[in-house]
C-alpha cells in the first residue's frame, strides 16, 4: 500500500502496485550516482527533464530500495513495466514529483494511446 504522505508512489508491474520512496539514503545514493554534492544539486538535474533510460533505472532502483524492496538496477532494467517504457518514466518522475515538488505525490498515469 502507498502512503502518500510519506512521499510514496507506486511502479506498476504486471498489475501490482510495488511502493517507491526516495529517503534520506536513497537521495544520497542518488547524488553519488549522479555525481552532485547536494540535494538542490540533484534537484536541478532533474528539473531539464533530460532523463537517459539509465537514469530511469536508478531513480526507480533506488526508490525502490527506499521503500524496502531489496533490489539491483540490474533487475530494475527487466521488469516488465505496466505500461512498458512510457510507464516506466512516468512512474520515475511521479517519485521526483514526490519528493522534489509540491509535496503531493501523484499516481503514474496510464500512458496515453
Amino acid at each position: 500500500m502507498v502512503n502518500r504522505h510519506r512521499g510514496e508512489t507506486a511502479l506498476m508491474v504486471e498489475g501490482q502496485a510495488l511502493p517507491m520512496r526516495l529517503t534520506l539514503g536513497a537521495l544520497a545514493e542518488l547524488e553519488h550516482a549522479f555525481a552532485v554534492d547536494s540535494l538542490p544539486a540533484l534537484g536541478q538535474r532533474f528539473i531539464g527533464g533530460h532523463l537517459s533510460a539509465r537514469d530511469i533505472i536508478r531513480i526507480i532502483a533506488a526508490g525502490l530500495r527506499g521503500a524496502g524492496k531489496a533490489i539491483r538496477d540490474e533487475d530494475v532494467a527487466g521488469l516488465p513495466f505496466d505500461g512498458g517504457l512510457a510507464g516506466a518514466i512516468k512512474a520515475a518522475i511521479g517519485l521526483l514529483e514526490a519528493t522534489f515538488g509540491d509535496g503531493e505525490a501523484r499516481p503514474p498515469q496510464p500512458p496515453e494511446a
